[in-house]
């Protein structure tokens, strides 16, 4: 029987085994460092790229903001103007109204009645004053409530006083204004 030495075979092959195994565990290395390089510089990249955008979006917000700013300083600039042109039209519009109210009071009182103050707050008037008797003040209120330029008077108080040796009826009559469009003048203006 021949004896045959399968020694020096069998490790010949596990040497190659051996070194199959550590060249497939260095190419996989390579292999793996090539592939986490890759996906560093991938991600690095995206990662500028979103920085970017933010950055772009960062600024073009900013420049929004300003603009935003801008137009509310211009709106509150366009209010405050359109503020004013309503005064100014207010005015416009009333600036009559002084002289065609005291034209009116005229035309409204009675016999028997005088005044003795005139207070306007607003479109309120109380008016203060004398009247020889309280079908006087009646009357008054009357005229007041069918004028075209007055209404609802109300009478806040009354009582007898004497002035000047005579024997008269203190009051006070609170009277509203009926503001006046410009429409009615413009139609008067025609006519």
């Amino acid at each position: 029987m021949i004896r045959i030495n399968l020694l020096p075979h069998r490790e010949a092959k596990r040497r190659a085994r051996r070194q199959q195994f550590f060249m497939l565990l260095g190419m996989v290395s390579v292999l793996a460092g090539v592939i986490w390089f890759l996906g560093f510089s991938l991600i690095s990249t995206e990662i500028s790229a979103q920085t970017a955008k933010n950055d772009f979006l960062k600024r073009e917000v900013a420049s929004l903001e300003k603009e935003i700013a801008e137009i509310k300083k211009l709106k509150e600039q366009t209010d405050s103007l359109l503020a004013r042109k309503r005064v100014i039209e207010a005015l416009q519009a009333n600036r009559t109204e002084t002289v065609h109210l005291f034209n009116e009071l005229a035309r409204q009182v009675p016999e028997g009645i005088y005044f003795k103050s005139i207070k306007q707050t607003g479109s309120t008037i109380v008016v203060t004053g004398y009247a020889q008797s309280n079908a006087r003040i009646n009357t008054l209120m009357n005229n007041f409530n069918d004028s075209p330029l007055l209404e609802s008077s109300v009478l806040i108080e009354t009582k007898a006083e004497t002035v000047a040796n005579r024997r008269l009826n203190a009051f006070i009559v609170s009277v509203s204004i009926t503001r006046r469009s410009g429409e009615p003048d413009k139609k008067n203006k025609k006519s």
